[in-house]
Formats: structure tokens, C-alpha cells, sequence
């Protein structure tokens, strides 16, 4: 016979070794007592508090007749006693059901149990029903415990079908100490176990003590059968033992036992969530096996299986082939399409669900809610919630959650405290997700004392997640002392400091330009005995990048690979970022190569920033080979890609760039336009400049910006209609700020304009008193009209506010080695390339150069100012590039202000003359000269 192994073999108890400790202490112990007393003793031997010894039995006893008339606890007795004098057995199962229901009624739990118990092997199947109908009395479950424990010590012996419903309430509630003595007592009587008692068994020590305990159980079962075999998979499933419940599922294909169908749908979960494809394909191939695919619940699972792991066509080939589809089915699949982006599929299969008469629920909108608040679409997000409230369902808190990331993005604050509003009314805030999301959308907002008010007034525990979103809103604010306060608080509150809270401190300091600071708490992390993760070191990388500090983001980098910290995609999208910044293309294209070997590149975020990279370092080409190979392009990608040709002035690619994005179905916001008015602008697009901005009110619903009249003022102004850019000011609803003016005075500036241009300089020295780049501006229009004694003036005002000129430079990479040529500095090849430069001066002049002298604002003479146009910085740097750059390599120039009319001049004659692509970056945007020409086609 198959007998429970000894019980010391899992416990030894002795005072020289320490015990295994359960999950939950519970002392009540309860002594299992030696003597046997059979289960079908008359109830008169076990009290019931009452004598009805005096009672005459009466001829004639209609049990449901009297039941009828039961108004107390005495009746219920009476009748009770009555049933045991003229009943030789109890036949009836609705007797004794209503018996224990008329004890429940008047509270007499142990009555109601005692029954329950004596007559189990009738009331197996209801033990769930008299535990349901004893709690909604006010009955505690535990009671029934302690009934059994008083029934056990009067010498009853219970069957294996009580003591598998025992063990299960002692898992239920956790009582270890119980069913550790039933299982004692088992093993010292030599009780015989079926199955069903051993998989409560196996359960119990799950819950209760250990899960090694629990499989140790199962391990030391001679005959395993089916029941055990699915219950020790689904207890480590259920304990996320992945690993542990596929080698066991493998063995239980090896005994020739067969699994049930929600066990292969929990493991095909497990497969879902670890994203193991492989094991989900093979059990996939057990499901056919069997026949397991009529299961609705086991098809359902396969396709979410697929979905997590990236595979929707075989997702959608798994719900085509099934014959029948409830509500999960189409929910899953939904679902699936929703969250990989394609959305308009997510659509077209929503339709087809209703024209299947499948009435779709609260989860088929959330599942589209989260999708396109998932993909970007966030306005669609909005229009979602207003159509499932129109067909009558109330947003749940998962609703709320994805309606408020939607919130967020969008910068709809108003709207957002109307959700806010929405969520206490129905009493949503008990939901931890939602808080944190309201937390969320206020320090985003830059609200942050409407952040510590929801964070103060939490219903539900403040957990470390509500603790690190208000915190990581101080840090990312630079409110540091606030940040540290709020981190001594959750202390106090016993919540000890995870990465999370330490990691949004260090972005929060390497984006205020402080990196030592950053850095000190990587070293803090580690003497607190945690240790910095990829996370902390990309939120010090990206920090830094995000801040401007491109070439320390690079350091912080090298350092995280001495540290053996492997990059993930957000380390290198920030990498990328960087190389951007400073136009590294070679090593742009390091990373480029890495993110091809390590499986990045299919992510849309490490794409998109590439593509970015190569726009900015001067290889639009490149570009656009990435932007072609992303199968699924989000909204940022082709706003990314549009900004890349725009600033390179290539308005018409621009603009078919932007139809083209139309025709994908991509509803473009406020960047998009952003980028288009850009492009535009740049290269003298008005009529269609014009055309995109009145579509964004009226076709797009978006309200222009500051930034979208910049690029109109700018648009009109460079094409030559300054009273139009002037007008256009005097009558945009937002006051001009300098972006406006500033735009305004560069426009002056190329036409020549010089009393608006006063008009717009009073303006900005105004509203940037200390931004030195309006000021040259100034001097420059003066000098042309040699109005030397304005520039004097200017340069007076700029020595009594303190301006200075900035340090003018450029650069060029040669070799990935880094050549600076900064105003006064020297070059170490200095003569090499003056030698040079003359040279090609001499060349240039053969085919119609002529230096722009007034782009010197020096009362010097013409030959002094030729000399002087000789050292500007872009000039000196495209000619060392074209010395010791190979004949064949494009130049790649970073100058870090606005390039001077003679130098472009310059470039495109250089270009011409050495047959040679030449990439200028200035401070606003990019030139591509080649054979005599500028992509600008000089709309600059």
C-alpha cells in the first residue's frame, strides 16, 4: 500500500537544529486524540448542550411540516432530537442540509458543524456551499477547526474525504500547525492516502510551510497519478518556480499521465510572461497531441503565448483555426493586434466580434485603451472613452489608468482634473494603479503640490512606487532637498529605498548638469549594499545627454563598461542621442553595428533614435535605409525622419514625407507640424507653409504654439514679406516672445532691413539682455551699411550689461580623432592649413569668389577684412578636413554658431573646387554643399 513517508524525514524538531519555520505562525494547536469512536456514533454522545432524553417518540413526525415551525434555537433542538428518536439513519441529504442551515441561522456554529462533520459522507459536495452559508451568518471559518480539533480529541476517526477538506481549510487560512499534526498522526497510524489526500497534502506544505517540503511530498509518492501530477505543477506554477513546472511537466509526460487542460493553460502562461517561444511551441504540439485545442480556455492561452512573444501571426492563425470563440477568444486577439500597434486591425476585428453577436465587455475597451495609449495615439485614446460611455460602460480603474497616460502626453491638465474628479466620485482612488497614475500626471504637469495632496490623501497604503513617483517629481524638478526629505519620510514609514528611488535621483542630478553629484550616488548605492544596475547607469547616461553634456555622457558610458554593465536599448537610444549631438557619425555607426548583433534594432525606440543620429551627423541617406526597414513606424519615427530633412531644408521631401505619413494613417500633432513649418520655412515654402498651418485648427484640431508662430514669422520673414511677418505678429493670439523677434531680426538681417531690425533688437535685448547672439547680429547689419558708430554703441552696451561674445569654434573629425579650431587659439598644423587655405582662396576667386567683407564688423580696411574672413573657424576646418581626409570621405563640420554669409559662400566654392561633399552643422541648422550648391539653395 502506498503509505505517507515518515515524518521525521521532513521535520526534525530537536533543540540542537532550527526547525522549518511556516509562512505564517499559527500555535492553535489541536490534540488528534488515541481513542476511535466511528464518525456514525449517535450524536447524543457528543453534546450538544441539550437534553432531549425526556421526549416520547410521536407516531407521526413530518420532518419539512415541522421545520416550517422551527422560529428559535430551542425549536431547532427540539427538532433536531425528535429526528434522531424516530430516525433509525439519516436518508435524507435536504435534511440534514436544512438542519444545518436552521443551526446556522441561530448561530449555533459548533451545532451546524458538528453535523456537518458526523455526516460528511453525504455532505462532501456541499462544503462549499455550508462554508459560503456559515460566513455570510457572521461564522468563522476557523471555528470549523476547532470543531474538528473537539471532535478529534473525542476519539473520532475521520475519513480521507474530511481530512482532505481540513488540510485544504487549514491552506485556505493558513494554519500551519494543524494540518502539520494531521499529517503526523497520518504517518504514526500508517493511514492509507488516495490521491485526493496526498494532493492536499502537497497543497498544504505549499502554502503553508515550503514549496521544497511540498514537492518532496509528491517526490516520495510511489504511484503518481494525474490529479498529483497537475497539482505539483500548478502549486509551482502558481509559486513562479517556471523552470521547476516545466521539468516536472516533461516527467508527466514520461509516466504516460495526462495533463488537464487549465494546467496547459497556466504553463502556456508561464511561457507567456518568461517569453520562452520554444517550450510554448512544444506544448502547443502536446495540445494537438491530445486534442486539447476544442478547450477555449487552452486556445485562449495559445494565443496570448504568441502575442507575448512577438509571434501575432501565429497568434491569428491559432484563433482562425478555432471552431468556436467566446468573449476572452476575441478579447485575447484584440488584445494581441492592439498591442503590437496594428490598431486599425484592432479595429476591423472589433467589427467582426459584433457581427458574430459577441457582445464585447469592459476588457475589449481597455484592451483598445491601452493600445493606442501604448502606440502614441493618445487623442484616439480620449475618442475611446467617449465612445464606450456613449454604448454604456463605465470606465474601471484599468480605464482610468490608460485614459490618464493619454492625459499626460497630451499636456491636458484640465481634462485630467475632471478624471481626477471622476475617480473619486466613484470611489477609484482605493486602486493603487490609479493614484500612482494621478501622481504621475500632476508632477509631469509640474504640479507638484497637487502631487503631495493626492500622495497625502492615498486611501489605499502608500506603497514605494506612490513613494519613488513623487520623488523622482522633486528630483526631476532639481528640488533636491525636497527629494532627500520625501526618501527620510519613507524610511520612517518603514519602506526601505529601492533602485527605482535612487535611480530617479541620479537622472534627476545628471539632468541638472551636476555628474559628479550623479555619480557620487552610484558609489552610495554600493556601500548600501545594493548594486547599480543598468537602469542607474543609463539614467546617469541619458541624464547627462538629455542635459546637453554629450561628451560626459560619453564618460559616464566608459565607465559603465569597466563596470560590466551590459547597455539595453535605453542606454543606447541615449548613446545614439549623443552621437547625434556632437555629429560622431563613426562612432554612431559603432553602435549602429551593435544594436544589430545584440537584437536591438527591432526595437521602434533604439530606430528611431538612429535615425535621428544620422540625420544630425550629415547622412540623411542612411536615415531614410532605417526608417525603411522598421516594419511598425510610430508617430515619433516619421516625426523624427520629417525633422531630419526639414532641417536640412528639403521642404518638398519634407512635404511628401508628411502625405505619405497621412496615407499610413498616422495622425500627425503638434511636432509633426513643428517639423513640416520647419521644412517649409527653410527652404521658402510658403504657400504651403500657409496650407499646413490652417490645417492644424481645422482639420486637426490642434492649437498652434509658440513654436509653430515662430516657424510662420520665420517662413514669411526669410521669403522676403516682412510686412506680412509683421502683421502676422501684431494679430497671433500668444504675446511674441524671443523666438518671435528673434526670427523677425534674422529675417531683417538677410534683407537688409535695418528699422525693423531696430525695432526687433530693442525687443530682445529686453527679453535676452545677456544672449550675445542678438547683439552681433546688430553689429553685423550695421557694419553693412557702415554705420560705424552704431557698432561702436552696441559694442558700449555690451561692455556696460557684461556681455561677451561666446567662444566661437568648429570642428572636425579625422581618424575619430577630434580637431578643434576655436577664434584666437592656435592650431598646431596652423601653417599647413593657412597654406593651404590660400591656395584654394586663389583657386576659388579663378571661378567667381568674392570675399563678403561685410560680414567683418571692424572699420578696417577690405584687404584687412579678407585677411580676417581667412581665420573664421568653419573655414579653417573644412580645409584641415580636406588635407588629411581621404579624397573620397565626405567632410562632416560641427560649428557651434550661425554660419556667416561669406563662409557659405566659401563652402559651396570649396566643394566645387575639390570635388568633395561637404556637411556643415551651425547653431540652427544643416548645409550640404556639393558641386557649388547648398541644400538650403541659400534660404537661410
Amino acid at each position: 500500500m502506498d503509505r505517507v513517508a515518515p515524518f521525521q524525514r521532513y521535520f526534525t524538531l530537536s533543540q540542537s537544529q532550527n526547525p522549518i519555520k511556516p509562512k505564517k505562525a499559527s500555535p492553535a494547536s489541536v490534540a488528534l486524540g488515541p481513542a476511535l469512536i466511528s464518525p456514525a456514533t449517535q450524536l447524543s454522545n457528543l453534546s450538544l448542550s441539550y437534553s432531549w432524553s425526556h421526549l416520547s417518540p410521536s407516531p407521526a413526525f413530518h420532518f419539512s411540516d415541522d421545520l416550517k415551525e422551527v422560529n428559535s434555537l430551542e425549536s431547532v433542538k427540539v427538532l433536531h432530537a425528535r429526528l434522531l428518536k424516530m430516525c433509525n439513519s439519516w436518508s435524507s441529504d435536504s435534511m440534514t442540509k436544512s438542519l444545518i442551515s436552521s443551526y446556522v441561522k441561530f448561530n449555533d456554529f459548533r451545532a451546524a458543524t458538528t453535523i456537518f462533520f458526523v455526516g460528511f459522507a453525504r455532505n462532501y459536495v456541499f462544503w462549499s456551499s455550508f462554508l459560503d452559508e456559515l460566513q455570510s451568518c457572521g461564522g468563522q471559518t476557523r471555528r470549523v477547526l476547532e470543531v474538528f480539533g473537539e471532535l478529534c480529541g473525542k476519539g473520532v476517526v475521520f475519513d480521507s474525504k474530511v481530512l482532505t477538506l481540513v488540510l485544504k481549510m487549514c491552506a485556505s487560512l493558513m494554519d500551519p500547525w494543524l494540518g502539520l499534526q494531521i499529517h503526523a498522526d497520518l504517518v504514526k497510524k500508517g493511514f492509507d492516502l488516495d490521491v485526493h489526500l496526498k494532493c492536499a497534502l502537497i497543497n498544504f506544505y505549499g502554502r503553508c510551510w515550503d514549496l521544497e517540503s511540498a514537492n518532496q511530498v509528491f517526490n516520495e509518492m510511489v504511484e503518481k497519478k494525474e490529479l498529483a501530477w497537475n497539482e505539483v505543477i500548478m502549486l509551482n506554477l502558481r509559486n513562479e518556480r517556471w523552470e521547476k513546472a516545466m521539468e516536472l511537466f516533461r516527467g508527466m509526460q514520461f509516466s504516460c499521465a495526462k495533463a488537464y487542460a487549465s494546467t496547459v493553460a497556466k504553463l502556456l502562461h508561464c511561457c507567456s510572461k518568461v517569453e520562452a517561444l520554444e517550450e510554448g511551441k512544444q506544448i502547443h504540439g502536446y495540445v494537438l497531441k491530445f486534442a486539447l485545442e476544442s478547450d477555449l480556455l487552452v486556445s485562449n492561452s495559445l494565443i496570448n503565448m504568441y502575442s507575448r512573444n512577438n509571434r501575432l501571426e501565429l497568434a491569428r492563425r491559432v484563433f482562425g483555426l478555432m471552431q468556436d470563440h467566446n468573449l476572452s477568444s476575441w478579447n485575447s486577439i484584440i488584445s494581441a493586434y492592439a498591442t503590437h500597434g496594428y490598431l486599425n486591425d484592432a479595429w476591423n476585428l472589433l467589427k467582426e466580434m459584433e457581427s458574430s453577436d459577441v457582445k464585447h465587455d469592459i476588457i475589449t475597451w481597455n484592451c483598445l485603451l491601452s493600445g493606442h495609449a501604448l502606440h502614441g495615439s493618445h487623442k484616439a485614446v480620449l475618442k475611446i472613452l467617449r465612445r464606450m460611455q456613449v454604448v454604456g460602460f463605465r470606465p474601471n480603474s484599468s480605464s482610468i489608468t490608460s485614459v490618464l497616460q493619454a492625459v499626460i502626453e497630451l499636456g491636458i491638465l484640465k481634462f485630467g482634473r475632471e478624471i481626477h474628479g471622476y475617480v473619486i466620485r466613484n470611489e477609484l482612488d482605493y486602486d493603487a494603479y490609479v493614484v500612482t497614475s494621478l501622481l504621475d500626471m500632476y508632477v509631469k504637469h509640474n504640479d507638484l503640490g497637487k502631487a503631495k495632496a493626492v500622495f497625502s490623501c492615498m486611501k489605499s497604503k502608500r506603497n514605494i512606487v506612490a513613494w519613488n513617483t513623487l520623488i523622482s517629481g522633486y528630483s526631476f524638478k532639481g528640488l533636491f532637498d525636497d527629494a532627500r526629505k520625501l526618501m527620510n519620510e519613507m524610511e520612517e514609514e518603514g519602506i526601505t529605498p529601492d533602485l527605482v528611488t535612487w535611480n530617479s535621483l541620479i537622472s534627476g542630478y545628471s539632468m541638472w548638469g551636476q555628474g559628479d553629484e550623479a555619480l557620487g550616488l552610484i558609489h552610495q548605492v554600493k556601500s548600501s549594499g545594493m548594486s547599480p544596475n543598468v537602469v542607474s547607469w543609463t539614467a546617469l547616461v541619458s541624464g547627462s545627454s538629455q542635459n546637453g553634456s554629450y561628451r560626459e555622457s560619453l564618460e559616464f558610458f566608459s565607465q559603465m563598461q569597466r563596470e560590466g554593465i551590459r547597455p539595453n536599448s535605453v542606454t543606447l537610444s541615449s548613446l545614439l542621442r549623443n552621437c547625434g549631438g556632437l555629429s560622431l557619425l563613426q562612432k554612431g555607426k559603432e553602435i549602429h553595428s551593435f544594436s544589430i548583433k545584440n537584437g536591438f534594432i527591432e526595437d521602434v525606440f533604439v530606430a528611431t533614435a538612429l535615425i535621428d543620429m544620422y540625420c544630425k551627423s550629415g547622412n540623411l541617406k542612411a536615415a531614410y535605409e532605417v526608417f525603411e526597414r522598421i516594419e511598425n513606424k510610430t508617430l515619433a519615427t516619421w516625426n523624427c525622419l520629417i525633422m531630419g530633412f526639414a532641417i536640412y531644408g528639403l521642404g518638398k521631401e519634407v512635404v511628401s514625407l508628411f502625405e505619405q505619413m497621412l496615407g499610413a494613417d498616422i495622425i500627425p500633432d503638434a511636432i509633426t507640424f513643428t517639423a513640416v513649418l520647419s521644412g517649409c520655412k527653410n527652404s521658402g515654402l510658403v504657400n504651403e507653409g500657409w496650407k499646413y498651418f490652417d490645417s492644424m485648427s481645422s482639420s486637426y484640431g490642434i492649437i498652434p504654439t509658440i513654436e509653430h508662430y515662430s516657424c510662420m514669422v520665420d517662413l514669411l520673414g526669410r521669403a522676403g514679406y516682412l510686412d506680412e511677418a509683421w502683421d502676422f505678429m501684431q494679430s497671433m493670439p500668444l504675446k511674441p516672445d524671443a523666438t518671435i523677434w528673434g526670427a523677425l531680426l534674422g529675417s531683417c538681417r538677410i534683407h537688409k532691413n535695418i528699422q525693423l531690425a531696430e525695432i526687433a533688437s530693442k525687443k530682445l535685448f529686453e527679453l535676452e539682455p545677456y544672449n550675445s547672439a542678438n547683439y552681433v547680429l546688430m553689429l553685423n547689419l550695421y557694419a553693412m551699411f557702415d554705420r560705424w558708430g552704431d557698432v561702436e554703441r552696441i559694442k558700449d552696451l555690451m561692455s556696460d550689461i557684461g556681455v561677451k561674445n561666446g567662444q566661437v569654434w568648429s570642428w572636425v573629425e579625422i581618424d575619430q580623432i577630434i580637431h578643434v579650431f576655436c577664434a584666437g587659439e592656435n592650431h598646431p598644423d596652423e601653417g599647413e592649413i593657412y597654406y593651404e587655405l590660400y591656395h584654394l582662396v586663389s583657386e576659388m576667386k579663378k571661378l567667381g569668389y568674392k570675399p563678403d567683407v561685410k560680414c567683418v564688423y571692424q572699420n578696417i580696411d577690405d584687404s584687412e577684412k579678407e585677411k580676417v574672413l581667412l581665420s573664421h573657424t568653419e573655414k579653417l576646418a573644412i580645409t584641415y578636413g580636406l588635407i588629411k581626409s581621404r579624397s573620397i570621405t565626405p567632410i562632416r563640420v560641427i560649428k557651434n554658431s550661425r554660419i556667416c554669409p561669406d563662409c557659405h559662400t566659401a563652402a559651396k566654392y570649396m566643394s566645387l573646387v575639390k570635388n568633395r561633399e561637404i556637411f556643415l552643422r551651425d547653431g540652427s541648422r544643416f548645409h550640404h554643399f556639393s558641386e557649388g550648391k547648398c541644400s538650403c539653395n541659400d534660404c537661410w
